[in-house]
């Protein structure tokens, strides 16, 4: 089945459209029909070969949106005409320990990512940037009808990246949680901390987005630029969500929290991060990272979301205006996710 969509050629190269091949539906398959793509800053790295060489050319998208079009003989969670999601990734080995336990992203046989992955059958896969794509229907979520499918995208990624730690380091009442950064995912871990019932405070370089902070459910905002934020807040966060892609000095933001407090890094930047071990001694804290969550807790995330009315801040743009949204990405110029709508594919 050949489909339309937008492919990067080569790194750094911008996109442009083609068609690509799409594998018949196996009896464990299930062929949506997209209706949305988020843009994620992970497409954008992927792209301009931040991470490694790629085998290019690379369709991305791993914030998929659709509706079910056909399903193999053997699929029995989702019918035709379901709203459905895909996220990062597609395909593990389902044997491994991690597997075993929920965490297929973490599948020590290597995870199949939604795109620049080798697929099951040798083939490259190719992601959300398209007008249809194949998937085994373990990897497919449903999506509540109370959710904008557009609003949704989103969640697939820049939700389950954020609600994950907020979930494994318990942010609820009681405790003081603070995000580093709103952006993409930044602004969805406001919503979802506050949601979770946590006190939350934003960290941000400059407070251009304290209104919008406030607004999504921040109880305080503070200016990362001014170093009285550092002296005021010492000591003070059970835990910090770090969603920026870009350096920062981890020291400083270790000393904001209290003892046995935790510094979850999200945020994925290309280059190394380096801390002073005393700023973890000195006050029994914890540095750690996350990486977007497995198929059961993606799929209370966008349970989680529906019955609390949680969908991203999303600017929908046609096919056509994708290089333009990279390049405003970068320029941090999105409120706060740009949705491709797939229908201009075709």
């Amino acid at each position: 089945m050949r489909v339309h969509a937008y492919a990067a050629p080569a790194a750094g190269q911008p996109l442009v459209p083609t068609t690509i091949e799409r594998r018949d539906v196996g009896s464990h398959d299930v062929l949506i029909e997209i209706q949305y793509a988020g843009i994620c800053h992970s497409d954008i790295h992927t792209v301009n070969g931040d991470w490694g060489s790629q085998p290019f050319p690379v369709v991305p998208g791993h914030e998929i949106v659709g509706i079910v079009a056909e399903v193999g003989a053997d699929v029995t969670r989702h019918k035709v005409g379901d709203r459905v999601g895909v996220g990062c990734l597609v395909n593990s080995c389902g044997q491994c320990i991690n597997c075993r336990n929920g965490d297929e992203q973490y599948c020590t046989d290597g995870v199949v990512p939604t795109y620049a992955g080798v697929d099951r059958d040798g083939t490259t896969t190719q992601g959300g940037y398209s007008t249809h794509v194949v998937v085994d229907a373990d990897y497919v979520l449903s999506v509540p009808k109370s959710l904008d499918p557009a609003a949704a995208a989103p969640l697939m990624c820049a939700g389950i990246t954020t609600y994950a730690p907020l979930r494994r380091w318990g942010a609820g009442p009681g405790k003081k949680v603070a995000i580093v950064g709103l952006g993409g995912l930044g602004h969805m871990a406001v919503k979802i901390a506050h949601a979770l019932g946590a006190e939350v405070t934003v960290l941000s370089q400059s407070l251009k987005k304290q209104e919008d902070g406030l607004r999504l459910g921040a109880d305080a905002y503070y200016a990362t630029s001014d170093p009285r934020t550092f002296e005021q807040l010492a000591g003070r966060f059970d835990l910090i969500i770090n969603t920026v892609s870009a350096a920062i000095d981890l020291n400083a933001y270790l000393g904001l929290l209290a003892v046995d407090g935790s510094l979850v890094n999200v945020g994925a930047p290309a280059e190394p991060l380096s801390l002073n071990v005393m700023s973890l001694i000195g006050g029994r804290r914890n540095f750690a990272g996350s990486m977007i969550g497995g198929i059961a807790l993606t799929q209370e995330m966008l349970d989680f979301c529906a019955d609390h009315g949680i969908g991203s801040e999303i600017e929908v743009i046609p096919a056509d205006r994708i290089n333009q949204a990279y390049e405003r990405v970068l320029a941090s110029d999105v409120r706060y996710r740009f949705v491709i709508d797939t229908a201009t594919l075709n």
